[in-house]
């Protein structure tokens, strides 16, 4: 049988007034800032799912990743999106029609020793190569050269002897070293860079006994140019609710 979850249980579990009543990014904060204690043992916070959906076939991919920004617009993580699997299902493959781009994303957090999850749902959207650029300078010389080198997802070609592919990969980031030997400013390419996921629904799940857990959702409520919402021009607003277990 699976454990009970039972830290929420004392406190009288999670309730609508723990929560931010009108920001999902505000309430994560809270929750991340609770996760990142030293006393919490959670030893990286920012790990995440994240999941995408391949068009026209529906088939869905999941890997785990690193939320490394967050701002009022939504969760930022960085990565290669010219070969990958995620390029491919949130962008599709070009104009020949094989796949089409979908850009609704999810990631999903999970801190065990909190007895927490949260689960984000959205859009997702390209940072701009100047923004990318800010982020990938901060990162140590090898995973620059790395993110340049590695063709991600690529089949790798076994070559001679015992060799099962990865000689191939040494090459290239032998030839990328190459390339920028004699200096540190690397350019981020392209193909690599931060991506936004601009969420439509953050939902916050407390573990509670006997499986009766407590579940809180948020959901954008989309301004006009006619008014907004409650007359207020173009803004957005967040419903929150309690969902049954």
């Amino acid at each position: 049988q699976a454990a009970q979850f039972l830290k929420a249980e004392t406190a009288g579990g999670l309730r609508r007034s723990d929560l931010d009543p009108s920001s999902p990014i505000a309430q994560f904060h809270a929750w991340y800032a609770a996760a990142s204690q030293p006393g919490a043992g959670i030893a990286h916070p920012e790990t995440c799912t994240l999941a995408t959906a391949q068009l026209p076939s529906g088939r869905v991919s999941a890997r785990v990743v690193y939320l490394k920004e967050l701002d009022p617009r939504g969760f930022v993580i960085y990565s290669n999106f010219g070969t990958s699997g995620k390029a491919r299902d949130l962008f599709g493959t070009g104009s020949d029609g094989s796949s089409t781009g979908n850009l609704w994303a999810s990631l999903v957090f999970w801190w065990e020793p909190l007895e927490r999850q949260v689960r984000v749902e959205g859009r997702a959207a390209r940072l701009t190569r100047e923004e990318s650029q800010v982020y990938y300078d901060t990162r140590v010389r090898g995973s620059r050269v790395g993110a340049w080198a590695s063709r991600q997802s690529a089949v790798l070609t076994p070559g001679e002897g015992s060799d099962d592919g990865r000689a191939q990969l040494e090459g290239w980031i032998k030839e990328t070293e190459g390339r920028f030997e004699g200096t540190d400013q690397i350019p981020v390419p392209e193909f690599w860079g931060g991506l936004r996921i601009v969420p439509e629904r953050v939902e916050f799940w407390q573990g509670r006994q006997n499986r009766l857990h407590d579940r809180f959702v948020y959901e954008r409520v989309h301004g006009d140019e006619t008014g907004g919402v409650d007359g207020l021009q173009g803004e957005d607003k967040w419903t929150l609710q309690r969902l049954s277990p």
